[in-house]
């Protein structure tokens, strides 16, 4: 009966997110995955034993069981570095002028016509990411088999090329990975006349 009496933002942003995936708790959901990798944000200053299952199996020690999903493999070495369910998709930001308080460069300020797409992933950590991710707060992503640059995380957060800042950020450079579809095998179906 205080006037003054709210209900917690944390709280509401919760219900909003159990909302969203359903009034189910889906641990599988790409928004509950976003949603604990920045609950995990913001309780470690410097990660040092992350929970197990915050890690996405690493593709290459378990078959595909769905013909649908999408593989990602290492440009230079073809190693199976993490699936389509592992993206964790961000709504697009403004550009490069959404980060107008840090120096563009002119092409850059030329080039913001409000089209710009991502040129990076932003996903789960892999199994194979745990050694680089312990420990530390930011630093590269190496290809585990033949140490290639692939990308960069953050815990604290990183700014895609689309203006959106991610957080936290593990960032995969498109021009890095090979996309890979499956095709069904067996399901060929014949045509009705």
């Amino acid at each position: 009966s205080r006037p003054r009496r709210r209900v917690n933002s944390g709280f509401q942003a919760q219900l909003k997110l159990y909302e969203a995936m359903g009034c189910a708790v889906d641990t599988s959901s790409a928004l509950y995955k976003r949603y604990r990798l920045e609950m995990l944000s913001q309780r470690f200053s410097e990660p040092q034993d992350l929970p197990r299952e915050v890690f996405a199996v690493d593709p290459t020690t378990i078959c595909q069981t769905l013909n649908t999903e999408v593989l990602y493999r290492c440009r230079k070495c073809r190693r199976a570095l993490f699936r389509s369910s592992s993206i964790l998709s961000h709504t697009e930001g403004m550009g490069p002028t959404a980060f107008a308080h840090k120096r563009i460069t002119e092409s850059a300020r030329l080039s913001g016509n409000g089209q710009e797409k991502c040129t990076s992933y932003f996903i789960e950590p892999v199994q194979w990411m745990e050694p680089a991710l312990l420990g530390v707060m930011e630093g590269q992503l190496l290809c585990p088999k033949c140490s290639s640059k692939l990308g960069s995380f953050s815990w604290r957060g990183d700014q895609c090329s689309c203006g959106r800042w991610v957080t936290p950020a593990f960032q995969i450079h498109k021009s890095r990975v090979d996309e890979v579809r499956t095709l069904p095998v067996g399901n060929l179906q014949t045509a009705k006349t």
